[in-house]
Formats: structure tokens, sequence, C-alpha cells
């Protein structure tokens, strides 16, 4: 049984990646990279609109100089502020992080952060914009301070290519980071020690998440497996190991306002699947074809993934 998509947006070039903001005052804000272009655009629901409809304002489109990898919002970014605060930071194909600001009107500017000698695979900054974070195929991840002008301030050796990094809001000064060779570390940024690793079943992993709901709850997408920890009650092995993509997976993230429900895209045919921990039956499965992106919606039941030159938003129903 495949899901349609409850809402589509279509572009006239190809999405390479997007990232929809999670902040309380931008949470309707997306950014989607095509090849060297960023668009930044409202996405307004019928849960949260006068006339009950789907509705999509392109607000500015930003030139960037290489194909974008990854893409995070600064937890500080606010559309209600006068003059509006965006500030969001792109890794490019060419190993630079390139940290852009802008007022959506015609104040834009843009910071290049020069360190990594490969790919970037992800990008996170923590809750309190004080860091960013970034982990690479040079088996590293980088820390770098706004503080110091976002210097990077913080390096830590990997075994394997950096695939994913995550702060939360319940842990600061602690960020995961997951490694290609199937290892999920938890570092302390100030003691620049690891306070914990995780190791999956088998790998390659390719993508991790950290539960925003419960701290407590990690997962990764192990070759095509969904691979659960519960630190509280079982620390050192997986609590939960389901398989959901059978050819591998590509990327997994937690649902926001539960750990119970994890979004993930995987082989065969690049398939879009929301599973329930308990489940054996997927909530969504829609076959995409092409890979750009999942994330979820921060305050509405929405998952979105972004495949060819479409951005589908899949509404899902929590038991």
């Amino acid at each position: 049984m495949r899901t349609p998509p409850t809402h589509l947006l279509s572009f006239n070039e190809q999405i390479y990646n997007f990232e929809i903001c999670s902040t309380d005052f931008a949470s309707s804000l997306i950014c989607i990279a095509s090849d060297k272009k960023l668009i930044l655009g409202l996405a307004r629901f019928p849960e949260e609109s006068e006339n009950d409809t789907f509705e999509w304002e392109r607000l500015k489109d930003i030139y960037n100089e290489s194909r974008c990898h990854s893409l995070a919002f600064h937890p500080e970014t606010s559309l209600m502020s006068v003059p509006k605060t965006v500030t969001f930071c792109s890794a490019g194909a060419d190993f630079i992080l390139r940290i852009f600001r802008t007022d959506l009107q015609n104040a834009d500017t843009v910071q290049s952060l020069k360190a990594h000698t490969n790919y970037v695979n992800d990008i996170a900054w923590d809750t309190e914009g004080e860091f960013l974070a970034s982990v690479s195929d040079d088996h590293s991840c980088k820390i770098w301070s706004s503080e110091s002008h976002y210097e990077n301030v913080i390096t830590f050796c990997l075994s394997s290519a950096g695939m994913s990094v995550k702060w939360h809001p319940e842990e600061p000064h602690k960020v995961l980071v997951a490694e290609k060779k199937g290892v999920v570390h938890l570092y302390n940024v100030r003691s620049q020690q690891a306070i914990i690793s995780l190791e999956a079943p088998r790998g390659p992993l390719m993508s991790a998440d950290w539960s925003l709901n419960n701290c407590h709850f990690i997962t990764a997408l192990a070759y095509g497996d969904v691979v659960t920890w519960d630190l509280l009650h079982k620390p050192c092995s997986p609590s939960d190991v389901k398989q959901v993509h059978e050819d591998g997976g590509r990327c997994v993230r937690f649902a926001p306002n539960t750990e119970m429900v994890t979004a993930s895209i995987g082989r065969p045919d690049i398939t879009l699947k929301v599973f329930t921990a308990k489940s054996p039956v997927p909530l969504v499965e829609a076959g995409l074809k092409l890979y750009a992106g999942l994330c979820w919606h921060h305050r509405l039941p929405y998952v979105a993934a972004a495949y060819d030159r479409k951005l589908g938003f899949w509404k899902v129903q929590f038991k």
C-alpha cells in the first residue's frame, strides 16, 4: 500500500537538500537547496491557515557557490522580530561551511568556514547557538564557536567517516556523533571526552538521531536496520532492531513529539517509511526514486521528503 503525499510542492529545478526550521518563531520556514541556489519560503498548512488550505510563499532566493550537502537553521532564527533574523548554515560539496544571515529584504551576509578536507555529511547548532558542529568524510567532528566568530575550537578525531551530529536541549554541552563503521559517541564538549559509545550490530551506519522528546533514546540506520537504544533502561545494547530497508538505508529521524515513531528512507526504490516502535506495519510507505532529504515539522504531524523536483508532506496519524 503506497501512501501519496498529503501536500506536494513542485519546483523548476532539482532539489538536493532541504530543512524545515524548528524554532518557535519560524516553524513554517523552509530552506530548499537546488544546484547553486538556496530558496527560502513559508509553508502554511490547513491546520494553521484561516481558509483551511495548504499554501507556499517563496520569500527569497540566495546564491550559493557550491551544491549543498547539509542544512541547519540557527536556533535564534525568527520571523517575529523586526527586522526578521534568518541565519542558517550550508555545507557545500567543496567542503566549505557557509553561514548565511538575511533579514529577507536586502541585508544578506555570508561567512565561510574552512577546515574540513572532505565532504561534510551533517551540521547542527546547539540549542543556545553557542556552537556549530560538523561531521565529515575526513574522519572528524569539528566544533565551531560563535563567541570566537566561528573559529574551529575543538576537533574530535574519528576512526571512520562522520555521518550524523546532533545536540539536545536537555543535555547541554553534549554532542552526539555517529560514525559510518557503526559506532555512536556522546562527547562532552567542555571536557572534550567521550561519555559513552554505542555500537550497531552491523554497518555501514548512514544516519543517526537523538530523540527531542526523550533524551535517553538514540536511533541509527545501519545497513537497512533501524537500531534504537534506551540509555536509561538498557544502555549497553540496542533495545530494538527492526529491519526496515532490505537493501540499505539513507536517513532516519525521530518524530519530534515521541520517541516511539521514526521516519526513514532507504532502498529498494528509495522508499519513505514511518513506523511506530511496536508495529511491523508502516504508518506511511511511499516510493520516492530519488533522495534529497528527510525532515519532520516541529509542531504539526507532518513528515517531509524531497525527491527530484518535488517536496512532499505526509500527514502522520499518530496512534
